[in-house]
């Protein structure tokens, strides 16, 4: 019998290199959002993988690449979890609701792409506006709010002339402040936002202030 081994050689190499790309990523990932572009090292990024720097470099190309792969990825998993989102069997009110708490839910678990952001804008966005992959990474978001105000209009149940990227503001800015001030917030006011015991009153009150301020309530 004739064996065929190569082809099985070389689906085994692809998957070692995703699997060693995957955790480049994971920890670079890391790396960036604690020590920023400019502080995060790509020597330790290695040393920290069971990799080189010669392959780091090998898959990405260099650290400034490496750090656009990062904030691509980053932003990849928000809007994989927005489009698995369903949401076209609920009410407008209900759609707009599960679509904050989706957003809540996910910054709260995700603080590095809280990180990253902040850092991100440091620079003035300048690795997102040389990535084409970024460019349309806001679309699918936008086009999700729209059809749930569209919906909401023709229902008659929202009454506010805001557009999608108003709304997307609304969330993400209530949302991402409380991961980000959290330290500051809590210096000044002594309140833990990220407290359990006011992650369920914070959740819903996100989806009242979007829904109040469609529906004019």
């Amino acid at each position: 019998m004739t064996s065929h081994p190569a082809p099985r050689v070389g689906r085994e190499r692809q998957r070692d290199a995703d699997r060693t790309k995957a955790e480049i990523l994971e920890i670079a990932t890391r790396e960036f959002a604690r020590h920023g572009y400019t502080g995060a090292r790509v020597d330790e990024i290695a040393a920290l993988t069971r990799t080189t720097k010669r392959m780091i470099y090998y898959y990405f190309g260099g650290k400034e690449q490496l750090y656009t792969a990062v904030l691509e990825n980053a932003y990849a998993e928000v809007r994989a979890t927005e489009r698995a989102l369903d949401v076209d069997h609920l009410r407008p009110v209900d759609a707009i609701r599960t679509l904050a708490e989706l957003t809540f839910d996910h910054h709260e678990a995700h603080p590095d792409f809280i990180r990253l952001v902040s850092i991100e804008n440091i620079h003035r966005a300048e690795h997102i506006r040389k990535s084409p992959v970024l460019a349309s990474l806001g679309t699918p978001a936008l086009d999700l709010i729209t059809r749930i105000l569209e919906a909401g209009r023709e229902s008659g149940d929202f009454t506010a002339t805001a557009d999608a990227t108003d709304v997307h503001m609304a969330i993400s800015s209530f949302c991402f402040f409380r991961i980000s001030n959290q330290h500051t917030f809590h210096a000044l006011f002594g309140r833990d936002l990220t407290a359990a015991k006011h992650r369920t009153r914070h959740r819903r009150m996100l989806g009242d202030m979007i829904v109040a301020y469609l529906t004019g309530a």
